[in-house]
């Protein structure tokens, strides 16, 4: 199991008029968490494309626990529990200041080739990372 959490301070802009996020914004914070998971990793998901790898997202669920608000703190905590074979499943929990658990979520992408546009196996280079 790998994790990785960072902040993200809450934007006026990803508010709406009642000055609440906006729940069209998670998916983005969401993949913020994966693209510095990646990062963690020492893996650079450009890069990964530039080796004509790409992870399009075939599932995404989220579950919305309690409001956040502009000018807030949250935390995303994005975690691989298993080994990723030919997708990557991510759990996400996103948490407030206080600790409280705001929003959680899961997602799973695909490993596919560029070149054919099909499914492929996770690059060993991830595997070896992981240590699963």
């Amino acid at each position: 199991m790998h994790s990785y959490k960072f902040n993200i301070r809450i934007r006026y802009g990803e508010t709406d008029q009642m000055g609440v996020v906006y729940h069209g914004n998670y998916p983005q914070f969401i993949e913020i968490g994966r693209i510095e998971w990646l990062r963690s990793l020492g893996i650079s998901y450009k890069e990964m494309e530039e080796e004509g790898v790409m992870l399009p997202v075939v599932s995404l669920a989220i579950n919305y626990i309690k409001p956040v608000f502009y000018d807030d703190v949250i935390s995303v905590n994005t975690t691989v529990k298993k080994k990723p074979t030919a997708s990557i499943d991510f759990e996400y929990e996103i948490t407030n200041a206080s600790g409280e658990v705001v929003t959680t979520a899961t997602t799973v992408l695909a490993f596919v080739n560029m070149k054919t546009k099909r499914p492929m196996r996770c690059p060993q280079y991830v595997l070896d990372k992981l240590r699963f």
